[in-house]
């Protein structure tokens, strides 16, 4: 779940939901200046179904100590430490039904994501908002998640419907960049970030070399982008998020029966190049 806090309570939008809107970025990115992913149909698809493995987990949402939703929150942008607010057992467990549900349909999109979950938990996590006697546990998931990447890696390889070029392991960074960059432009979205930010990693260019993309907030979930890597100036996405009264919640059950009875709402975000602002 991410979180936006409102003046009644919070907007909350599904893990699922977020990476949909990833998906939607990535299916306009690309222009004259700024590359479009290739294979297409996997990359998109490992991009929009990165998140998949919460779909049950979001179904329930739960309580932090201090009784606010469990999510991603502005305060996480740029830093992870939700492990002080879900058990690492079960957040192991999403992370790995996120890589093994799309590994049989499609490994190369599950490549993607298992380099995702991979890069947040070996260079992102902050460890020491894990107990001491789960850090084996943790270690010993990324080394199997190591090994599992291996063998997609050989499937697709052997995969007479991808190029050499496509399987390269250069093409395949660029892509896993793509996801982090999507990914990152939806949470920023999702939590309305208001701070200058950008998209992790530089994303390849036509005609080679990369760039990073700026991220800059002109409004409520309106960015400016720099330099722009969309197909048209200026553009609007869509996404479904959940409105609850309450900024405190007594229990998890409590907060269930709140986020139950919510509607889905629409809400948008525009994004921009400078000059179009």
């Amino acid at each position: 779940m991410l979180r936006l806090e409102t003046e009644t309570g919070w907007w909350l939008v599904t893990h699922p939901d977020h990476a949909r809107l990833a998906g939607a970025f990535a299916e306009r990115w690309g222009n004259e200046r700024f590359s479009s992913p290739e294979p297409r149909t996997n990359v998109l698809k490992g991009i929009a179904r990165h998140d998949d493995g919460w779909i049950a987990r979001d179904a329930t949402p739960q309580i932090t100590r201090q009784g606010k939703p469990s999510a991603f929150s502005t305060e996480l942008v740029g830093k992870y430490s939700a492990f002080e607010e879900i058990d690492l057992v079960d957040y192991l467990a999403v992370r790995d039904r996120a890589v093994r549900s799309i590994a049989e349909e499609d490994p190369y999109a599950a490549l993607l994501i298992s380099m995702h979950t991979y890069s947040l938990l070996h260079d992102h996590a902050d460890r020491s908002t894990i107990a001491a006697e789960q850090l084996l546990l943790l270690d010993s998931f990324l080394e199997t998640l190591r090994t599992f990447q291996g063998s997609l890696k050989v499937q697709i390889r052997m995969d007479p419907n991808f190029s050499e070029e496509q399987t390269g392991d250069a093409a395949i960074l660029d892509h896993f960049r793509l996801l982090q960059a999507t990914d990152n432009l939806s949470l920023l979205t999702c939590v309305d970030f208001q701070r200058p930010a950008h998209l992790l990693h530089p994303l390849p260019l036509r005609g080679g070399g990369h760039a990073t993309v700026t991220v800059r907030s002109v409004g409520t979930r309106r960015f400016v982008l720099e330099p722009y890597p969309f197909s048209d100036g200026v553009m609007t996405f869509e996404f479904p998020a959940r409105s609850v009264t309450g900024k405190t919640f007594a229990s998890a059950g409590e907060l269930q029966e709140a986020f139950g009875r919510a509607l889905v709402d629409v809400l948008s975000v525009t994004v921009s190049a400078g000059s179009s602002v």
